[in-house]
């Protein structure tokens, strides 16, 4: 792991100071130290440093991800620790997301999204679609906030088209 450390400054002018190799798992980060453009504290004006701290708590934990030092002398032993590793980090993934409420959530994937980190952009989208994978579309509306713009006779029209789609809904 590199020993240089990078200052990320969130949009409330909250520091936290990183080593590279977590900087790198943002992309956005990774492309601008590439560029010899972060010897100075890199804002981040569309990140909060509430949700800033969460993303490089997750970061330093999957800081190794990208690391494969496999050799070919030790394979079987080394995909035996790299699997028993892959399922502690899918745990720890599991219990990390079960922590925050959908507000948060969401204020993750919009970070995640601008900083370019795929993986917890996955994590956070997957945890958004297991949450309402059994909702009816009014609680889905309900909860992104979004305006039913159709009339009662066109909702059920849509809903007599398309009965097999609200068949296992509540």
């Amino acid at each position: 792991m590199s020993s240089n450390k990078i200052v990320l400054t969130s949009s409330d002018d909250e520091s936290f100071e990183v080593e590279e190799a977590v900087a790198r798992k943002l992309k956005v980060i990774a492309h601008m130290i590439d560029d010899d453009c972060a010897d100075k504290a890199i804002p981040l004006e569309n990140v909060t440093g509430n949700i800033l701290a969460l993303v490089i708590e997750y970061c330093k934990k999957h800081v190794l991800d990208d690391v494969d030092d496999s050799d070919d002398s030790t394979e079987a032993t080394s995909e035996n620790v790299n699997e028993e590793a892959k399922n502690e980090l899918r745990t720890w993934d599991a219990e990390f997301m079960k922590e925050f409420d959908m507000e948060t959530v969401m204020k993750l994937i919009l970070a995640v999204n601008y900083l370019n980190v795929q993986d917890l952009l996955g994590l956070t989208c997957q945890t958004v679609a297991d949450h309402m994978k059994d909702m009816s579309p009014e609680e889905v509306r309900e909860l992104f906030n979004i305006e039913n713009d159709y009339t009662p006779e066109e909702e059920d029209a849509i809903r007599k088209e398309n009965a097999w789609a609200f068949e296992d809904l509540k």
